[in-house]
């Protein structure tokens, strides 16, 4: 009897343990199938369009962190978001290019296509670089804004805001990139009236940045005694006796 008492209390034990993990996994199916739904049922997200999974995830996470009235949807792609069956437009598309260049035909058609596929959602184009030239291109492809790597999550989140409220985002770095290509344009044109060849321009205007021959040398793949050459060129059309007074002159050019 006493075998028999315990293997009864063992088959009840047993039974009570395989609905307890029958309960679990109903409950937590439940859970996951409440989370698909309240995603699909959202208003006011944002869509951020990246293949990179883990990236995509960071930053997801990141900017539900620094602003928390901020909810993000991921999807590698654009028929990715499709098969979630959201009910409403992103308030927002935030599509990252990872490493390419906003001037690649491929990349460019694509944000072409999210403009004009989402007319009312504003695009900001997320990348690697903050080349003026790249930010350019977004914005004439339809994008309101463009988010380089460079910048911190806070940034990026009032980006998007600035965005959403029907602004565009342009990067300081790239304003400030478009201004000293300005300032070279003007001292390049300058110093043109000296009759300045095209390298004594290109080496004129890196002493007016202070940079030394050995690194004018290394960024113009040029020898340093080459670069000598030049700077004595440039010093007697500019009747200077020394680079300080080049520099110096060269400044007064760009002002």
């Amino acid at each position: 009897m006493e075998g028999l008492t315990t293997s009864s209390e063992q088959i009840r034990s047993d039974t009570a343990h395989l609905i307890s993990l029958r309960t679990s996994d109903s409950m937590r199916h439940y859970q996951v199938s409440s989370r698909a739904d309240s995603q699909e049922e959202l208003m006011d997200y944002v869509l951020l369009l990246d293949p990179r999974s883990l990236q995509s995830e960071c930053l997801s996470r990141s900017l539900s962190e620094y602003d928390e009235d901020l909810k993000v949807i991921t999807a590698t792609s654009i028929e990715e978001w499709q098969r979630k069956r959201m009910r409403f437009e992103p308030a927002l598309i935030l599509y990252m290019i990872g490493g390419k260049h906003v001037s690649e035909p491929d990349v460019s058609d694509k944000i072409a296509k999210l403009a004009q596929k989402f007319p009312s959602v504003p695009v900001i184009v997320g990348a690697e670089g903050d080349e003026i030239q790249q930010v350019l291109k977004a914005l004439e492809c339809g994008a309101k804004g463009y988010i380089p790597a460079n910048i911190g999550i806070g940034v990026a989140a009032e980006a998007i805001a600035l965005a959403r409220a029907g602004g565009v985002f342009v990067p300081a770095s790239s304003l400030l990139a478009a201004k000293e290509m300005i300032t070279s344009s003007t001292t390049a044109a300058k110093c043109g009236d000296h009759s300045f060849t095209p390298r004594e321009m290109s080496v004129a205007d890196a002493l007016r940045r202070g940079k030394s021959n050995k690194i004018i040398a290394y960024e113009m793949n040029l020898c340093e005694s080459t670069v000598k050459v030049h700077i004595r060129n440039i010093m007697k059309k500019l009747h200077a006796t020394n680079r300080t007074e080049v520099a110096y002159k060269i400044r007064e050019f760009a002002q």
